[in-house]
């Protein structure tokens, strides 16, 4: 008898590593009757199964796409490379893991992007799968290939291989695409006449329908619109955070995953403005979940997951200004059920005697905090509007409700930055050490340990420094080595990120349709997992530059002047052009700009919600 397809899997498990990343049936996963279904999804991220399965993102669309009853989403990650070497030796096609199903077989193959060092495993993920990796090479009946993420604010680089682009937040985009296919398939589908008729959809970018011309000097000339699709396109944003769909459980993992717990998204968006950001642009305008609802839905999953740990996720927690009110909520359930609480992205300024007592009952680990750069003038220039004093003053707070391990997150390669503001990174370290020693109410008999990291400023779309070249691999290797003799005492703990992954980093976030040829030609001689070290080679990629006759300085360390056509222009992400040059402008000169509860900048972003930004100023300033 035929060994089955199922069979095939099961007999390379046990030769290779981690094994469970693999078989699926864990709790809380769907499995429905393929006869039942009407559309099939594949939610691919194009990373290991223990990061995948931490992706906020892809656990509600999950959720949200499983509970429409003909709808059926599976999840897919990218196999390990002795997994994959297993899978091409047996002749096993990429599967999902709730079926066990070639990808073939569905309707969609979509892929979050949350990284560009990700582009080489969605290559190598389609390739598994047998599907075409070009849509212009994709028949009628292959499947949709669909793209989403942060990373498509700039979709360029993977234009030729996307059948679609949704761009922005996926809740309704998604369910609105879904309805247009079932229509197109009742009357025969016709892929040409589908995807033209998916580019009418608000979000949707049909990159197929767009022609590009160049200059001479490689700058863009030109987009054109075929067929009448529309010139620039819109993302797509959630107005009511409270209302829109989230999940009562979540997949739990059979295996160690990296951030492993309940998760609740308390809002979208930043008031804040770091003009390196590109998350704090590109989810604008800010919109917050009421805190009935964010203490609800909490408490929910940890009753159907069991975690012991709830994560209150946004990008700057003390922020969300209904923050007391939710963290007294919570101290009702969470001390009882011996449930811990985290707030991740703690701003410095927001650090307050009130909140530690809080975040005592409730959290329990380090805290992290970030300057982002170790001179007040560096950190004007980046519109991080904290001072030296509120980072002292924060620790001092810290320090005194019992903490002993600070961590502060800076970048090297910030516009104008000097070898001076690279040593006030290791300057400021120290005085945070000495403010633990000088502390009388510090805990008896521990010492202080404080871990500076440094990771690699990359220049992103929609952001004030879009136009700024990238600091040479060469410089920021000096750079580094001023960092490590700045730094003195043995209580600090120094990291940095690699200069080689942010520079292909940088290619890619600013890159056009031209990479193509690259990514094709690097994935050929064997990139793969280029976000880890054991696997990056920045030589190959080089080799890739070089034989395509590209060459990837032109897009990572070349500045750009205002008027040129920039590869994402054609999308609209809310953020006028104009009010990007008045920030970058502004940068140069070191001024600073308030924050979005303080004075409205002129974004652009209050278009998306009719006017309106943030509904929540008046309860902000009645607090200030």
């Amino acid at each position: 008898m035929a060994e089955s397809y199922m069979e095939k899997i099961e007999r390379i498990l046990l030769s290779v590593e981690k094994p469970g990343r693999y078989v699926g049936g864990e709790p809380n996963s769907v499995v429905k009757d393929k006869s039942a279904v009407n559309i099939r999804f594949a939610f691919c991220f194009p990373d290991v199964y223990e990061i995948g399965m931490s992706h906020l993102g892809m656990k509600i669309l999950y959720g949200l796409y499983n509970s429409v009853p003909d709808v059926w989403c599976e999840r897919v990650f990218a196999p390990w490379p002795d997994m994959e070497a297993k899978m091409r030796e047996h002749d096993i096609a990429l599967y999902g893991l709730e079926s066990g199903d070639p990808l073939r077989e569905f309707d969609f193959v979509g892929f979050t992007l949350q990284y560009e060092l990700s582009y080489s495993n969605v290559l190598a993920m389609l390739d598994l799968a047998g599907i075409p990796l070009l849509s212009s090479d994709r028949a009628n009946d292959d499947p949709l290939v669909i793209l989403g993420g942060p990373c498509v604010c700039n979709p360029e680089p993977l234009a030729d291989l996307a059948d679609i682009v949704s761009l922005g937040e996926g809740e309704e985009v998604s369910i609105e695409l879904f309805d247009l296919y079932r229509e197109h398939k009742r009357q025969g589908f016709d892929r040409r006449k589908f995807l033209r008729a998916a580019a009418d959809i608000e979000g949707i970018y049909i990159p197929s329908l767009y022609d590009v011309e160049y200059n001479a000097d490689g700058t863009i000339k030109k987009f054109t619109p075929r067929d009448g699709a529309p010139a620039v396109i819109r993302k797509r944003i959630i107005q009511d955070m409270s209302k829109v769909y989230y999940p009562e459980n979540f997949v739990v993992p059979i295996i160690e995953i990296v951030h492993d717990r309940a998760v609740t998204e308390i809002f979208r968006g930043c008031i804040r403005g770091c003009r390196f950001c590109q998350a704090g642009y590109i989810y604008r305008p800010n919109r917050e979940k009421d805190f009935h609802t964010v203490d609800m839905q909490s408490r929910s999953l940890c009753d159907t997951t069991g975690y012991d740990e709830v994560s209150l996720s946004s990008l700057s927690s003390s922020d969300y200004t209904e923050l007391p009110e939710l963290l007294d909520n919570m101290l009702n359930w969470t001390e009882q059920n011996k449930v811990s609480v985290s707030l991740p992205s703690l701003r410095i300024d927001g650090f307050s005697d009130e909140l530690t007592e809080k975040l005592k009952k409730v959290r329990r680990g380090g805290l992290t905090f970030a300057p982002e750069a170790g001179t007040q003038r560096l950190r004007d220039t980046i519109n991080k509007n904290v001072t030296e004093e509120e980072v002292l003053n924060t620790c001092r707070t810290a320090f005194n409700g019992g903490w002993t391990n600070v961590k502060l997150y800076f970048m090297l390669g910030l516009p104008t930055e000097t070898l001076e503001d690279v040593e006030g990174i290791g300057i400021l370290s120290q005085k945070v050490v000495d403010e633990f020693y000088r502390n009388p109410n510090k805990p008896k008999g521990k010492g202080v340990n404080v871990t500076s990291s440094a990771s690699t400023f990359v220049p992103k779309p929609f952001t004030p420094f879009q136009w700024e070249p990238q600091d040479d691999i060469e410089t920021i290797h000096m750079k580094q080595q001023h960092l490590r003799n700045s730094v003195k005492s043995r209580k600090i703990t120094l990291n940095w990120h690699d200069a080689d992954t942010s520079f292909l980093e940088a290619v890619f976030a600013r890159g056009d349709r031209k990479l193509i040829d690259v990514l094709l030609r690097a994935f050929e001689k064997g990139c793969r997992f280029d976000g880890w070290d054991e696997y990056f080679s920045l030589q190959r990629w080089l080799e890739a530059f070089e034989e395509c006759g590209i060459d990837p300085k032109f897009y990572a360390n070349r500045r750009r002047q205002y008027d040129e056509i920039l590869p994402w222009d054609h999308l609209d992400y809310g953020i006028t052009k104009e009010f990007l040059i008045r920030e970058h402008k502004k940068a140069l000169a070191s001024e600073t700009t308030p924050h979005c509860r303080q004075k409205c900048a002129g974004c652009g972003a209050n278009k998306l919600t009719g006017g309106v930004c943030s509904v929540f100023k008046t309860k902000y300033e009645e607090r200030s």
